[in-house]
């Protein structure tokens, strides 16, 4: 299993940098060539996301990315460290409202992801978040031609 990690400052300025590292990491693991465009929209969306809680909640972390490829699969995870409250646990008064907007550009970004992979798991709680999404690899060239 070989593993790429890329952290960037969450600026906007870098999800671009982080879609370009995943679709060359994506190509070289055996990604269909044609699945290449939703590997780039999905992390520029889960990045963009990432980045987007970081600067609201004013964490100064990196946001990380992991290129991850494994036997019959590639994944990419992206990972945050903004903390995630119960709904119940929302303070009363006007600030509610941002929170409500927030969340649904929330749910937006993942529905948009959720669009775009397959295998998707999304993961939060009071230490951040993780976006796992994984795609199928093509069989190795030595395999396919030994049989």
């Amino acid at each position: 299993m070989a593993t790429v990690e890329l952290r960037f400052s969450a600026l906007p300025e870098h999800v671009r940098t982080a879609r370009l590292v995943a679709a060359a990491v994506a190509r070289r693991a055996g990604v269909d060539e044609a699945v290449l465009d939703e590997v780039r929209l999905a992390v520029g969306e889960a990045c963009t996301r990432a980045v987007g809680l970081h600067q609201g909640s004013g964490i100064s972390a990196p946001v990380l990315v992991q290129l991850i490829e494994e036997e019959k699969q590639f994944s990419i995870e992206v990972g945050d460290e903004a903390p995630r409250a119960a709904p119940g646990d929302r303070a009363p008064g006007g600030a509610s409202e941002d929170l409500d907007a927030e969340a649904e550009d929330d749910e937006m970004g993942l529905a948009v992801i959720s669009g775009l992979v397959d295998d998707v798991e999304v993961t939060a709680g009071e230490h951040g978040g993780l976006i796992r999404m994984t795609w199928p690899t093509a069989a190795p060239i030595q395999a396919t031609l030994l049989s």
